[in-house]
């Protein structure tokens, strides 16, 4: 008889994430050029965004996140952290992979995030 050994991954994560697709608009917090990326995923702490440019550690970045609400378009405003970045795997959504944490969100957009994920996670 054969006992098979393996590692336990054990999620460390504070908010759990959520798998989404949604656009994003995005710019530099002193910046006046607005881009466009996508979200990947989700959680109460932060975002998985593709992003179509070099971005550094440590920037701060104005996001709008925009999705559908019943049949109206909504949006999520936030300021986020980039806290680490790699190349993306999948480069049809843009070339950079980047890990943001919201250094910034008011009550009503929080609230809006919160609700998105209950939905999404259902």
């Amino acid at each position: 008889m054969q006992t098979k050994m393996g590692v336990l991954a054990i999620e460390k994560r504070k908010h759990p994430r959520f798998s989404v697709e949604l656009p994003l608009d995005y710019a530099r917090l002193n910046g006046n050029q607005t881009l466009g990326g996508m979200v990947a995923n989700a959680s109460e702490g932060g975002l998985l965004v593709y992003l179509p440019e070099k971005v550094e550690m440590g920037t701060l970045l104005q996001i709008e996140i925009f999705y559908v609400r019943g049949l109206e378009l909504d949006t999520i405003k936030a300021i986020g952290k980039v806290v680490w970045c790699d190349l993306a795997a999948r480069e049809s959504w843009g070339e950079h992979r980047y890990g943001l944490h919201f250094e910034s969100i008011d009550e009503k957009n929080f609230n809006r995030l919160s609700t998105l994920l209950k939905e999404v996670g259902k």
